[in-house]
């Protein structure tokens, strides 16, 4: 597969070290960019700074000794958090990853009623694969943030915890999406200044109990036409309708 780098990223622990040859940074620098000792590329410090990294020499053993310079702050992320239900591993992934690129301040998971109770058991969450996924759609997207991340078992316990008022001095717009009893459309949805709060449900849609959950937390539910969606479509098409409809 493959993975769009727009930007090198480093952890800040990384820098004044050697990587190695089997290093994906190493790898993409040497055998796609070209690049030799002396160049320079773009780069930035994971959850820091943009800059520039320098080549500063190509070792025997095939590793790399980068130097990094500070040059400006990223671009600052959408204020729009979005929960969204468990779904098969895959998607899960691709759901953070493209989340990430589009650039969302926050990604929370949560167990649904209506959801398949055998993907709570991902190990993306555990084994890395999660923050590798949220990073490359950092580097597509030529940024050093990445989404904050956190897991509930159940809707009942996101909102009994409302992560979301911590973000903000300003109340946000709270919006669940849900295309079986909507009570508007996201497409009618006013221009604001406020953040935004979105919740994606599961492929089998929300359980009513959960409607009305929503509803006493003061949740809106939108749709986006009849069209069952699946859940990783139906997040980036939402967030893409949110963009226009918030200041970023």
């Amino acid at each position: 597969m493959l993975i769009i780098v727009n930007i090198i990223l480093f952890e800040e622990h990384e820098l004044g070290h050697n990587l190695s040859r089997r290093d994906e940074r190493t790898i993409h620098l040497l055998k796609v960019l070209h690049k030799k000792a002396g160049d320079v590329f773009e780069a930035g410090v994971l959850g820091g700074m943009c800059g520039t990294g320098k080549i500063e020499k190509i070792n025997f053993d095939g590793s790399i000794f980068v130097t990094f310079k500070e040059t400006a702050p990223p671009e600052p992320r959408l204020r729009l958090r979005m929960s969204v239900a468990f779904v098969r591993p895959i998607q899960m992934r691709r759901i953070f990853r493209d989340l990430s690129n589009i650039g969302v301040s926050a990604i929370d998971i949560i167990g649904t009623d209506m959801g398949e109770k055998s993907y709570r058991d991902t190990k993306l969450l555990t084994d890395g694969g999660s923050h590798a996924a949220l990073v490359e759609g950092a580097v597509q997207a030529r940024d050093t943030q990445i989404p904050a991340l956190k897991v509930f078992d159940s809707l009942d316990m996101w909102l009994k915890e409302r992560s979301w008022e911590a973000d903000t001095v300003r109340i946000p717009l709270l919006l669940a999406m849900d295309n079986v009893r909507a009570e508007s459309s996201l497409f009618h949805l006013s221009p604001s200044s406020r953040p935004a709060v979105l919740a994606i449900g599961p492929e089998r849609g929300w359980s009513d109990r959960e409607r009305e959950l929503f509803e006493k937390a003061g949740f809106l539910r939108l749709s986006m036409g009849k069209r069952a969606l699946r859940t990783e479509t139906a997040c980036v098409a939402a967030a893409a309708l949110i963009m226009e409809k918030i200041e970023i």
